[in-house]
């Protein structure tokens, strides 16, 4: 089974949209609830969004299955992320409006949780490890940039409304200092977009457990509102907003890599 697509770049630059993919397991969908099944959680059209990050020579790790089958930016063993705080696991059983994604008596029990994390998870890390352990040899130092967009509004996980940009380092520890203070400066300069470095989002999983700023891999989680670029409630496509904001993005990038 082909889970993700994973496309090799030619600079030290790693983009992975964990929560991009849309695919169901066959059946899977009439296990859900009717809410559920329009895959409201999804991080909508986010590797259209970085297309524009191909021509800069960036690798992109794309998954094809949606988060509800599993969450990939979370950790093996299901520990809280956000101790204390509302959130979704693993194999989420809620959605992000606190509502059940399954229907009554569908809910998966630890078996299948096992199945689909050695199915559907470990291949995309594997393949996260494998393509930074590349750019990294090739050049010495490798970025690690998680690729994420969500509701601008989601009361069950976060008071009032997210900032545009809300960047997540896990309080510093996954990037070194003089990168983040070039995204930090980089956004600064700018007056279109709000923005947060480790407020809210301090970063996943994948942020925390592999940026290693020591070892050479360095990790940031760009956490996008998606009112700027798309119809948060139908997921359409915004021509106009989406080309502003990925002009924003690439800013970033640009300035990450330097």
């Amino acid at each position: 089974m082909n889970v993700f697509t994973l496309e090799r770049g030619t600079v030290p630059l790693l983009i992975s949209l964990p929560h991009d993919g849309t695919q169901l397991p066959p059946a899977f969908a009439q296990r859900l609830s009717e809410p559920a099944r329009v895959l409201p959680d999804t991080d909508w059209q986010v590797s259209r969004l970085y297309a524009f990050a191909r021509d800069l020579g960036a690798s992109m790790l794309i998954p094809h299955y949606s988060r509800y089958v599993v969450d990939l930016n979370r950790p093996p063993d299901d520990a809280a992320l956000y101790p204390g705080q509302n959130s979704t696991g693993l194999c989420p059983l809620q959605r992000f409006d606190g509502g059940p994604i399954y229907r009554d008596g569908q809910q998966p029990d630890g078996s299948e949780i096992a199945e689909r994390r050695q199915t559907f998870w470990q291949p995309y890390h594997d393949a996260l490890v494998d393509e930074l352990e590349r750019l990294r040899s090739a050049h010495g130092r490798v970025l690690l940039w998680e690729a994420h967009s969500i509701r601008g509004q989601c009361p069950f996980l976060f008071d009032g409304p997210l900032p545009d940009f809300n960047i997540g380092t896990a309080d510093g520890r996954s990037c070194n200092a003089q990168r983040q203070a070039r995204i930090a400066a980089c956004l600064a300069a700018q007056s279109t977009y709000s923005w947060v470095a480790n407020g809210r989002f301090k970063g996943g999983y994948i942020t925390r457990h592999y940026g290693r700023p020591d070892a050479g891999v360095d990790a940031v989680q760009l956490e996008l509102a998606q009112r700027n670029y798309m119809d948060e409630a139908s997921f359409a496509w915004s021509p106009e907003r989406a080309a502003r904001l990925q002009a924003s993005i690439r800013d970033l990038l640009v300035a990450a890599l330097v």
